[in-house]
């Protein structure tokens, strides 16, 4: 997410189905472009270099891919938006199988249409709401996926439905043994709902780390904290490794700390389930 711009004719539109209006903008980060829905930048895309992973919580998400061992994998994304993370597994492991899960089809297509995808890269979009679009996948791809990424928005917000116990383990049921869960997550002061979708995902896979700003993980401003999740104990070389990667100032929370960060959180289910809570319009202004 970024901050809020007017629209603007001039740059390449599409209503979506839900009646918001994605377009795509030059990017202000030194290069690329910017999938901006309703004004509030989603995803940034740099065609000519498609490891320049400019929003922070995306790089953060990087970093822990070039942690899963060499060579190409098998990978699921709930939510399109500019296709950055598949494009940059397109390229840095090249020959890996990607499905992604978009609900919009008229923001895929704008995406495709003006940021094309490269002709090598082993991608497919099916459209649908994303929990309902885990049980359509192929057969072969239950309990294969060495990378599921979880980064749905509807506007600001994430869908209650995809927050849940019960969600989280029909993404589960995907992955490998070692295959690693990746959940985008948004909140401010006070943390409630990252602390309570932090205690929600330890539930499903019991070996978590929480990757994020410092001043973001301490509750002190609104801000986006990355979950890396697995059935198994994560590599313990992974976090001198993650924090060296940045962005900076970089904190990885395992272990102990992540039994503080949840304190008394209770996991969320189908049943008490709410959307994750809404920035302001001002929050990202630069």
């Amino acid at each position: 997410m970024g901050r809020q711009r007017s629209r603007d004719a001039d740059f390449p539109q599409a209503r979506l189905a839900g009646g918001g209006i994605a377009e795509i903008r030059p990017s202000e980060f030194g290069g690329g472009s910017e999938v901006v829905v309703d004004g509030t930048p989603q995803s940034h895309v740099d065609l000519a270099d498609p490891t320049h992973l400019a929003f922070e919580y995306v790089a953060r998400m990087g970093a822990v891919i070039d942690q899963l061992p060499d060579g190409p994998i098998t990978a699921v994304h709930l939510g399109a938006g500019g296709l950055t993370i598949p494009r940059y597994i397109a390229h840095t492991r090249r020959g890996s199988n990607q499905h992604v899960i978009e609900l919009e089809q008229p923001l895929a297509d704008l995406v495709r249409e003006h940021l094309p995808l490269p002709r090598d890269a082993r991608i497919r979009i099916r459209f649908g709401d994303a929990r309902a679009g885990l049980t359509r996948l192929p057969p072969a791809v239950r309990g294969s996926v060495d990378l599921l990424v979880s980064d749905v928005y509807s506007g600001a917000q994430t869908p209650a439905h995809l927050t849940t116990v019960e969600f989280y383990r029909e993404a589960a049921a995907l992955l490998a043994p070692r295959g690693i869960l990746l959940v985008n997550v948004a909140d401010g002061a006070g943390l409630a709902f990252a602390r309570r979708q932090a205690a929600t995902v330890r539930e499903v896979l019991p070996h978590l780390a929480i990757l994020a700003e410092v001043q973001v993980l301490k509750g002190r401003r609104f801000g986006n904290l990355v979950f890396a999740a697995s059935a198994e104990p994560l590599p313990t070389e992974w976090l001198p490794r993650l924090m060296a990667a940045g962005p900076h100032p970089a904190k990885v929370a395992e272990g102990r700390e992540v039994d503080q960060f949840i304190g008394g959180a209770i996991p969320a289910t189908d049943a008490d389930a709410t959307a994750s809570p809404k920035p302001s319009a001002s929050l990202f202004d630069r």
